[in-house]
């Protein structure tokens, strides 16, 4: 059964259209993910659904009887009315606690929270638990929901994902979570250039469909350049074989000029050279940590000893408010231990990203703040302008003049990125990197972290992106520990419902915890920060090394040609499973090689004091 349907409907803000002309329905039961650009339309799209935004033009037609639930990026709950009523309205307590659906959704969304708190007294992530939990627990047809994993984590996110794909409801939801796209969606759309593009499946699927498009796309557009090159190069020949061109001829020529593509409005992240660390990264000895000052605020660390090393690529797990950020800002410097001692490596060169974007001063131009840190960057054979990396990024034209303050969430995060990466840090700690980006961005920035070779340590709800980039996981589970998960966010979701916080200590039993879990140092044959460069080397001897040293590193770029020429074949054969496999097959084997010849590189380099 049809629930809505959308005939020609166009829309806009302003000058710029974000619905042109749309027709689409959507079925009773169907569950759509929504993606595509900041900016692109896809609040416009739910809106127009949900009847909430009265298109410019076309028809908007729903069942007779519609229930539908929308959740809006921005609430509008009352701010004198208490959490029980908002969520609860007039049912009586025997009635609700009772049910076990709310009693679920309830410990859930908002099972830190007094029932009888008034939401004004709310924080915006609280406010935004409130109003889904609201939603939820009303019976609707049709669910809309915009940005719903927005200040819920990990654990939240996969329950929600769980209830979401079990409910009867008919469900349209914008995310950027693909991790959430592919756990609750039967359906994408894509907003794009005004229209709506349909695919099946959830978000793996959409990728291989696109990428199949993609293909077929750039087959077509190569007949048709060769045809128009055709028609142009007969078109420009002497006058007396012109007068004898047929018109239609000419008109098809003018047609295909005309239908030239204008240049794609790419998102790019450049690959940024990072400088080498040696053995010695982080060494925590006997730290306590508490997120509001010494023995003030939930304990975060308790006389703990961790190392991290060069090479490692950590996702740092937790609830809201169990000290992720705390221990990354620990890392940065930002805070001191209430005891023990951070030792920091002599050549580690750290980049901050944090959650509040403070870094960056408002009143600045947007290319003043990039040039501050460095105005020329060299890439490979040509320099770059700071100008014409931020054109790359999206900022093109006026944007690059606008003031930091009226910048948008995605554009301050893009812009912070840039800044932080054209300084040439080997030690990044991400603190939500992903919030306020677009999937097409995040596809860039994981690209970039794909071949970077520093060290990093990332905070995330999104779980697609913390498993994407990081090679293992560890969790504050609220006893002052770092427990290692080598089952990843799966392992962790099993012991928070199991209720069991097992944890795996990295101290006096060094070995045997690296034996689980062994990082970068560990795997090139020692723990971090426990060796020393040779001391007293000979003229020769060091000749030799370096000779080494330059040996593995025109290793290390033949690998990397090598693996960018398998993506390319990869992309080519998105259609072709077995070729696929085969392709597969050779990345992994020339991954190895990498990992081989970086521990080579980094036990030389330690040799040299590099």
């Amino acid at each position: 059964m049809n629930l809505v349907n959308l005939e020609s409907v166009s829309h806009a803000y302003g000058p710029k259209p974000l619905l042109s002309d749309v027709s689409l329905g959507v079925e009773a039961g169907e569950r759509i993910g929504v993606v595509g650009r900041n900016g692109g339309g896809k609040t416009t799209l739910l809106s127009v659904i949900a009847g909430a935004v009265q298109p410019d033009k076309g028809r908007v037609t729903h069942n007779r009887g519609l229930r539908v639930g929308f959740l809006s990026q921005q609430d509008t709950l009352d701010a004198g009315t208490a959490v029980r009523e908002i969520v609860l309205g007039e049912r009586a307590e025997h009635e609700w606690a009772g049910d076990q659906r709310v009693r679920e959704i309830l410990a859930n969304l908002i099972g830190d929270l007094d029932l009888d708190a008034r939401a004004g007294d709310l924080s915006g992530g609280e406010r935004r638990r409130t109003a889904l939990a609201q939603l939820l627990i009303d019976d609707h047809d049709l669910i809309m929901l915009d940005e719903p994993t927005n200040h819920l984590d990990i654990e939240a996110i996969a329950w929600l994902a769980g209830h979401l794909a079990a409910s009867k409801s008919a469900l349209v939801a914008v995310t950027h979570d693909r991790w959430f796209l592919d756990a609750v969606s039967s359906r994408t759309w894509e907003v794009v250039d005004g229209r709506v593009e349909r695919y099946e499946g959830g978000y793996a699927a959409y990728v291989l469909a696109k990428a199949e498009r993609a293909r077929i796309a750039q087959a077509a557009e190569e007949r048709r350049q060769n045809l128009m090159r055709k028609e142009i190069a007969w078109l420009r020949r002497g006058p007396p074989a012109r007068t004898s061109k047929p018109k239609f001829r000419i008109e098809a020529a003018q047609a295909l000029i005309a239908n030239e593509p204008p240049a794609r409005e790419t998102v790019e992240l450049m690959k940024f050279a990072a400088a080498r660390l040696g053995r010695t990264v982080y060494d925590l000895e006997d730290v306590t940590l508490h997120a509001g000052g010494p023995d003030s605020g939930p304990l975060v660390l308790d006389d703990l000893t961790w190392q991290f090393g060069p090479g490692d690529r950590i996702g740092l797990i937790g609830v809201n408010g169990s000290g992720k950020s705390s221990v990354l800002r620990l890392l940065a410097g930002t805070v001191v231990p209430d005891s023990g001692r951070v030792i920091k490596g002599k050549t580690v060169r750290l980049a901050h990203l944090s959650q509040e974007l403070a870094e960056v001063d408002p009143a600045r131009r947007v290319l003043e703040s990039v040039e501050e840190v460095r105005k020329y960057l060299q890439v490979g054979k040509r320099e770059w302008t700071a100008s014409q990396l931020l054109e790359r990024l999206g900022f093109k034209g006026e944007a690059q003049w606008k003031v930091v303050g009226d910048l948008s969430g995605g554009e301050r995060r893009r812009l912070q990125l840039l800044r932080l990466l054209m300084d040439d840090p080997n030690v990044l700690l991400l603190d939500e990197p992903t919030n306020d980006l677009d999937i097409e961005t995040l596809n860039e920035l994981e690209d970039l972290l794909d071949a970077w070779p520093g060290t990093l340590v990332l905070v995330s709800h999104d779980r697609y992106f913390l498993e994407r980039v990081t090679d293992r996981c560890v969790a504050l589970l609220g006893d002052g520990k770092l427990s290692l998960l080598p089952g990843g966010v799966d392992e962790y979701l099993e012991r928070r419902a199991a209720g069991t916080a097992l944890t795996a200590r990295l101290g006096t039993s060094a070995n045997a915890t690296i034996a689980q879990a062994p990082s970068a140092a560990a795997a090139s044959g020692g723990v971090a920060g426990t060796s020393t460069p040779d001391e007293g080397l000979s003229a020769k001897e060091e000749r030799e090394l370096r000779k080494e040293l330059n040996r593995l590193e025109r290793q290390l770029d033949k690998l990397s040609d090598q693996e960018s020429r398998l993506h390319a074949a990869m992309a080519d054969a998105a259609s072709d499973y077995e070729k696929l496999g085969s392709l597969d097959a050779q990345l992994r084997e020339i991954n190895t090689q990498k990992d081989t010849i970086e521990a080579e590189w980094l036990e030389v380099a330690d040799r040299l004091g590099d």
